[in-house]
Order: structure tokens, then C-alpha cells, then sequence
């Protein structure tokens, strides 16, 4: 029996150069590839209804328990990366769907914060534009040797920056609900209150998982204590920052700045007040999105998909 498997949200058009997918036709298995984001949930379905397995990239397309439902046919649901908060994966697991994850890059969100963080300290893309229009050396940046970092979960990927904080030298300070002193002090920083991280640091950038509890963790009452020469940095995800604050504290210069590569919506679309806010470096969700960190997912998804076709699922997750 042909099997249909869709791969979601391929906005490079890369999936067939990472993974040998055309060789799944051996196993009954045709391949469809979309590029664009679905506009709607009944778009999404409509796509996707005979679908037996779905590979998403991230979390691009959520799949929500009232979408799931709709989608008889699936079986398979493969995410890249190993959370996913985009998927009810307790639906999943009780409508007889498989979710599987992949391995992913340790390093390609840790590089695209410190690249953004080193933009905006040096007023870059401000700089370049104003080059290209005929104009040289328009502002003054500032250097981050001696400045005070603190870092809003200190996690995988906040221990890296930890580390990129100490070879740059600067002061690094950490804070999470869970942190414990003697984590912080193994990943050379000092744990602070939440208060005081904002209060003292020169930069304070956001490496929490969002959940119901980290939603809308940074506010104005932290973006005003972090002061008109602090800069915001979040590749973590947009939720964690009151948007409408962020806009306010940009436009009346309660910081100096902040970069940014997660956003609320995802597309941003056309419009959106960030797009037209001041003193900000921009990026369209880039932190996973490298060589190396493709070949991963979609190498790692092609593996998911010849194992639970062979009857062993491999990287099963749970709720």
C-alpha cells in the first residue's frame, strides 16, 4: 500500500539534499515537500489528511490536539530536535500517532546569539545600510570587555554564552527559578535575583523554554531596570517578552537596544511594529538554521522514518 509523507515548512528548499528521500519509494513511500507556511489549521488538514507520516521542522506548523484529531491517516508525526512545544504530544500518543524527534547542533543557537549580540553592540546592520547609501561612520558602539552579562537560563545553551561571556571578558551573571549557586559557579557565572540580573547587567540575554511559567517573564518592570544603555538579546522563543513593552521600551529608550530572532508570530508579517522600532538587529528565527544543524534534523528524521517503517521507532518522545 503506497504511503504518503509530507515534509513541512521547507523554506530553503534543502529537504532532498540532506536526506535520501527519493530511496523511501522502495518502501511504498511517496514524498511531498512544502515550501510555504500554512495560512490556516483547515489548510494545514486539508493538506495533510491523507497523510500516514509528517515530518515538521521545528516548530514551524503547530500541531494542536483539534488538528491532530482531523488527521486519520497519520501515524508517524517526526519533529526535529527533541521538544517540541508546538505538538500535543499526549493527543498524539491517545489517537495512535508516533512522535519522534532527531538529533540537533549544540552550537548553532549559541553562534547566532553572540553573532546578533556583536551586531548590535557595533550598530552593524545600521552601518552597513548606511554605507551602501553613500555615508561612512554614522555611530559610536560600544565594546563588551568589562560589561556584565546575565543570562536568563542557564542551560545548555546558556552555559555556552557563559562561557563566550568569560573568553570576551565580561562579568557574567545568571538567574533561573531552579538555579542553584553551585551550578552557576560550574559554569563560571554568579547567581543573582531576577531583580538584580536586570538591575546590573549590561546585557541580558534569554535562554529559557517557554511554558505557561515563562510567559512574558521579561516585562516592562525588567526592561526599566535594565536601563537606556542595556541591550536585550532573545533567540530563545518571543513569548518570554511582553511584545507591547519591548515596542515602548524600543521607541521611548528605556534600553539602548535589543536583537532579536524569535517573535510572537512566526512568519512576522508585514507591518509588525518591530519591524519599524529603533536601535534592533532583526533575524527570521535563524538560531537552528546551519549546515550543520540540517544535516542533523533531516538526516535524523530520514532515520525515524526508516525505522518505524521497519517496526522499531527509534527517539520516541512522550508526554
Amino acid at each position: 500500500m503506497q504511503q504518503r509523507l509530507a515534509i513541512l515548512d521547507d523554506y530553503q528548499d534543502v529537504a532532498h539534499g540532506f536526506a535520501d528521500w527519493a530511496s523511501l519509494e522502495q518502501a511504498g513511500v511517496s514524498t511531498s515537500v512544502f515550501r510555504e507556511p500554512f495560512q490556516s489549521p483547515d489548510a494545514l488538514v486539508a493538506a495533510l489528511v491523507d497523510c500516514r507520516i509528517v515530518v515538521a521542522m521545528r516548530e514551524r506548523t503547530p500541531f494542536p490536539r483539534a488538528v491532530l484529531e482531523k488527521l486519520p491517516a497519520l501515524k508517524l508525526l517526526v519533529t526535529t530536535g527533541m521538544a517540541n512545544a508546538a505538538i500535543d504530544v499526549d493527543a498524539a500518543s491517545e489517537l495512535g500517532i508516533t512522535v519522534c524527534g532527531t538529533p540537533g547542533s549544540p552550537t548553532a543557537a549559541p553562534e547566532l546569539t553572540w553573532a546578533l549580540l556583536l551586531a548590535l553592540a557595533r550598530n552593524l546592520p545600521a552601518e552597513e545600510n548606511s554605507l551602501r547609501a553613500g555615508t561612512w561612520q554614522t555611530s559610536v558602539g560600544i565594546e563588551l570587555a568589562g560589561k556584565t552579562l546575565g543570562i536568563v537560563g542557564l542551560g545548555r545553551i546558556g552555559r555556552r554564552i557563559a562561557a563566550y561571556g568569560q573568553a570576551f571578558g565580561m562579568d557574567v551573571l545568571a538567574w533561573s527559578e531552579n538555579l542553584t549557586e553551585e551550578a552557576a559557579a560550574e559554569a563560571g557565572a554568579r547567581k543573582v535575583s531576577k531583580e538584580d540580573l536586570f538591575r546590573n547587567s549590561d546585557v541580558a540575554t534569554l535562554h529559557l523554554r517557554l511554558s505557561p511559567r515563562s510567559e512574558g517573564i521579561v516585562g516592562e518592570e525588567e526592561l526599566r531596570l535594565l536601563g537606556p544603555e542595556g541591550l536585550l538579546v532573545n533567540t530563545a522563543r518571543g513569548p518570554l517578552v511582553n511584545q507591547d513593552a519591548l515596542v515602548r521600551a524600543l521607541g521611548e529608550g528605556w534600553i539602548r537596544g535589543a536583537a532579536l530572532d524569535v517573535f510572537d508570530e512566526e512568519p512576522l508579517p508585514a507591518g509588525h511594529p518591530l519591524l519599524a522600532a529603533p536601535n534592533t538587529v532583526l533575524s527570521p528565527h535563524l538560531g537552528y538554521v546551519t549546515r550543520e544543524s540540517y544535516s542533523q534534523f533531516y538526516g535524523g528524521a530520514f532515520e525515524d522514518v526508516s525505522a518505524w517503517l521497519a517496526g522499531s521507532p527509534v527517539r520516541v518522545i512522550t508526554g
